[in-house]
């Protein structure tokens, strides 16, 4: 996976605040039965006016470079997902939740502290230990409280384990510490959770389902697919609705945020996924979807952070101007 997360300090949460100009709205309604609660309003979520993005079009802009702050605006203006770090989770849930709920918005969060996460690769890393995690869980639903919150939830992590990449012998604390960090999240009475279940290129969904159970996605609001991927929302909705039917007709969530062009299909094969040149950003996030079992097409990769260290790119989650620059370019007004 690639890891997205910006790792600034929140002390500007409440300036954040009075920046936001965006008309309210409600964002979650009571608990429901398999397909989880749906979002109120079109386009609940929040859009944060100090992300990568909105700092680059001020920084075009001062430079005199009015086509390409148009350009990257076409991100800064949409709601992406916030990465938690590992560092002060509930200084940063806290921080994004109170912005959101005085912008009258729901926070869109990705955790991502999974340990042994990523398998070594760009974005390796994750809590020290099951303690460790459930600590940082903890702080995150702390930070949270009552506030709208929706938590796309340790992407790849169940995938790892199903695909081998993550050792085995870490396959039976994974799945109590993602039990145990749904079972903590959702007991909030505004967060809605969404476990990651992989993309529409992997593999079959098969292959998957007994796992997602083994997870807690019984529990959790429903799964989340292609994250941070590329695959055409066409075909992630054929394979979320394969899934759904294995797991009790759960919803899910769509990440559409680079998925204009579907997914790259030049050079290495084994990383295709990471940096791919001629991609476009994809559907802009909303509620208004084109199947009544997916809640929301979502950016939960932040559009123009790198993947990782592969075809130019800097560190996994660092903003990268030119890349988001082309796929802002990519795609139509």
């Amino acid at each position: 996976m690639y890891d997205s997360r910006g790792g600034r300090l929140f002390v500007w949460a409440v300036a954040v605040a009075v920046m936001v100009l965006l008309a309210g709205c409600s964002s979650n309604g009571g608990k429901g039965g398999a397909g989880g609660r749906r979002f109120g309003g079109a386009d609940p979520f929040w859009v944060n006016p100090d992300s990568n993005a909105a700092r680059q079009v001020r920084s075009y802009a001062r430079a005199g470079r009015d086509s390409d702050a148009e350009q990257i605006r076409k991100i800064a203006v949409q709601p992406t997902g916030e990465w938690i770090g590992p560092e002060n989770p509930e200084q940063e849930a806290r921080g994004f939740t109170e912005a959101a709920r005085k912008a009258g918005r729901t926070a869109l969060l990705v955790l991502y502290d999974i340990p042994h996460r990523d398998c070594g690769q760009y974005s390796q890393g994750g809590a020290a230990d099951g303690d460790a995690y459930r600590a940082w869980i903890d702080g995150v639903a702390r930070g949270i409280q009552d506030r709208a919150a929706t938590v796309i939830l340790e992407p790849d992590a169940v995938l790892h384990l199903v695909d081998g990449c993550t050792p085995a012998r870490f396959a039976e604390e994974r799945y109590d510490l993602l039990r145990g960090a749904v079972t903590r999240l959702t007991s909030l009475r505004n967060t809605k959770v969404y476990l990651d279940a992989g993309n529409a290129g992997w593999g079959h969904p098969d292959q998957i389902y007994r796992p997602l159970e083994q997870a807690g996605v019984a529990q959790a609001d429903g799964f989340a697919v292609n994250v941070s991927n590329f695959y055409s929302t066409r075909d992630s909705i054929a394979y979320g609705e394969q899934l759904s039917a294995k797991v009790g007709g759960k919803h899910f969530v769509i990440d559409t945020s680079r998925n204009g062009n579907g997914p790259y299909t030049g050079g290495d094969p084994a990383e295709r996924w990471c940096n791919p040149p001629g991609r476009s950003l994809g559907e802009t996030p909303t509620t208004r979807t084109a199947d009544a079992l997916v809640d929301a097409y979502l950016w939960v990769k932040r559009p123009g952070e790198s993947d990782g260290t592969c075809k130019g790119g800097p560190q996994a989650g660092a903003w990268w101007p030119a890349y988001a620059l082309g796929l802002a370019r990519a795609t139509a007004s």
